[in-house]
């Protein structure tokens, strides 16, 4: 037997290597901080515009307005205009809006940790 270990380990030995920042492939923290910015702009899109639009004149005159078509189109049509199911509309917007912010302070809480 010579004196020079073997460059095979044992089949029980764990060999262990530097972890060498060069060699090692990037992780997937880059695919999750695209994931949560896109996530973050698109709440703060919809919510924007489910906020602001219900309030503007082209709310009345869109194509779901018209929708419905007969006998129902003058209930509907009303319906479609009232200012509550205008405010549902737009609390919805709010969620959003709100869901983009703690999105935001919670990617930035994860990157310091």
């Amino acid at each position: 037997m010579s004196d020079q270990p073997s460059s095979v380990p044992d089949s029980d030995e764990v060999v262990e290597s530097p972890a060498d920042p060069a060699i090692t492939p990037p992780g997937k923290g880059w695919f999750q901080r695209l994931s949560s910015v896109l996530f973050i702009i698109f709440c703060f899109e919809l919510g924007l515009f489910l906020l602001i639009y219900p309030w503007t004149d082209g709310w009345g005159d869109n194509y779901f307005a018209w929708a419905v078509r007969g006998s129902v189109q003058t209930t509907w049509h009303s319906f479609w205009n009232n200012s509550f199911v205008r405010g549902g509309i737009s609390g919805v917007g709010a969620i959003n809006l709100w869901i983009a912010v703690t999105e935001v302070f919670r990617m930035f809480s994860r990157r310091k940790s």
